[in-house]
């Protein structure tokens, strides 16, 4: 095992990707030439992002590491946007037309992991990067970059922006940027994110709903008087019933999660305050919104049943996917044309020892490209806030290979991966496609119109409110102190 781990930290040795394979234009291909030059920078700042390991709205290293980049290359940084001190922008060029290019960098808690294909903590408790977002923000950024030459040597007009979004894990930083008006003159913004398969993704994402519910009642002595408390404890085991009972009522597409986060302190005294933390999603905003509006019933009557008084409170959420089949198919016209990702031996094998010690099948990494499929059904996955970015400007959507397929996901086996040569394969070559689809948007006015003709299409009617409360987003207020220092 030491000797596959040794080949997997050698990245610079092993970052081939297929050649693209057909003609393409000069600036294409320097723009691909360009992420190839940018390889070491990626993989170090991919690498620092992935051992700060940073949680939602305390990714300040992380942002700084990315945002530092940006401003070394000549990129215009406004840092702190949307009253989000880890959130930036960072713009060159002038003129139209606006492409815009989002970047992640936050982590998920409590999974940290070793760069190894056995679990093993990198330090015991902490956060680790299970859904690949130290390479998504990089690549991205690289990708602008790359862009960004282009427009300085006159081969390109317009202006390219780079979103640098923290939170999409639990806050949906997008979304607090969206509401900013950052992204109203952009013609056209494209995202990617790391997975298991590489495809130009059609299908859309499950909407979800964040919301807390807090009830009130009143302590007493829980053996010498209990009939003078009002148990909070006992509100939340009816409003848990109560939504429980309610899944058979709903449609297969719905789902619902909880934490108790507060249930009471100690058992001989009837608690007084208690919390539960709740995400409901479906396949769009409309199920959601039914979803929102029944729960809601469901603590007022938790309340009312157990002589609490209840607190409903809205936290965040993310809509659908808007989906653009107009850009996707330029996205896997760019996938034929790099052609397929290529792994290694030891890397396939690293792969599958990941995928034996998770209980499945070991074959291994899959660097073949998906067909396009124009007929996705309804969505099965999970939520994104680059679906509210979908909403306000055309979006551009594809994953790139970054770890052992249908290995655990949000888990330690995504975070081993996102520091070896796997994970820097999927991010340089997800930087390219990136490159390539932007460089294809500035050149072809058609393809623009198309992509925005079919956007207006899909969103005609719909007035799009965001699933965030009219405050300020939640910054942790040891990040906004050190901001303010």
């Amino acid at each position: 095992m030491k000797k596959i781990l040794t080949i997997l930290i050698l990245p610079l040795l092993l970052m081939a990707v297929s050649a693209p394979t057909e003609a393409a234009s000069e600036a294409k291909q320097a723009a691909v030439a360009s992420i190839d030059n940018q390889q070491p920078e990626m993989i170090e700042m991919a690498d620092q992002i992935w051992a700060y390991a940073e949680t939602a709205l305390r990714e300040v290293q992380s942002a700084a590491v990315l945002a530092d980049y940006a401003e070394a290359q000549g990129f215009e940084v406004e840092r702190g946007v949307a009253e989000m001190p880890t959130a930036f922008v960072a713009t060159y060029g002038k003129g139209k037309p606006v492409i815009g290019v989002m970047g992640e960098y936050d982590a998920l808690p409590g999974i940290s992991q070793k760069a190894q294909p056995t679990q093993e903590p990198f330090e015991e408790g902490a956060a680790g990067h299970g859904c690949g977002h130290n390479l998504f923000g990089t690549a991205s950024l690289a990708a602008a970059v790359a862009i960004k030459d282009l427009i300085a040597a006159g081969e390109l007009e317009g202006t390219v922006r780079f979103y640098g979004t923290p939170a999409e894990e639990s806050v949906g930083g997008k979304v607090y940027m969206v509401r900013a008006g950052l992204f109203d003159d952009v013609d056209v913004a494209l995202a990617w994110h790391p997975s298991d398969e590489i495809s130009a993704d059609t299908d859309s994402s499950k909407a979800l709903a964040d919301f807390i519910v807090e009830f009130k009642g009143k302590t007493a002595h829980a053996s010498a008087d209990p009939w003078n408390g009002r148990s909070s404890l006992d509100a939340i085991e009816l409003f848990t019933h109560g939504i429980n009972l309610m899944r058979e009522h709903i449609k297969p597409t719905a789902r619902i999660h909880y934490v108790i986060t507060d249930g009471g302190n100690v058992p001989n005294v009837v608690p007084d305050y208690a919390k539960i933390w709740c995400w409901v999603r479906d396949t769009d905003h409309t199920g959601v919104n039914d979803l929102l509006e029944r729960a809601q019933a469901i603590a007022e009557g938790a309340a009312l049943a157990s002589g609490t008084q209840s607190t409903f409170t809205l936290q965040a959420g993310d809509w659908e996917m808007v989906p653009s089949f107009a850009g996707s198919k330029i996205v896997h016209d760019n996938f034929t044309w790099l052609g397929p990702l290529e792994f290694t031996a030891e890397e396939q094998e690293f792969a599958k020892t990941i995928q034996r010690e998770t209980g499945k099948e070991p074959v291994g990494l899959k660097g073949e490209i998906k067909p396009l499929d124009l007929e996705p059904g309804l969505p099965e996955g999970g939520s994104t806030d680059v679906a509210d970015v979908s909403w306000r400007v055309p979006t551009l959507h594809f994953s790139v290979t970054t770890a052992a397929f249908e290995a655990p996901w949000h888990a330690w086996p995504v975070v081993a991966a996102g520091r070896t040569s796997i994970g820097h394969k999927g991010m340089n070559y997800a930087a390219k496609t990136l490159a390539a689809t932007m460089v294809d948007l500035y050149e072809n006015p058609e393809a623009r119109a198309e992509i925005k003709k079919e956007f207006d299409e899909r969103t005609e009617g719909t007035v799009y409110k965001a699933y965030i409360p009219d405050a300020p987003p939640p910054v942790p207020a040891d990040i906004l102190e050190a901001e303010a220092e």
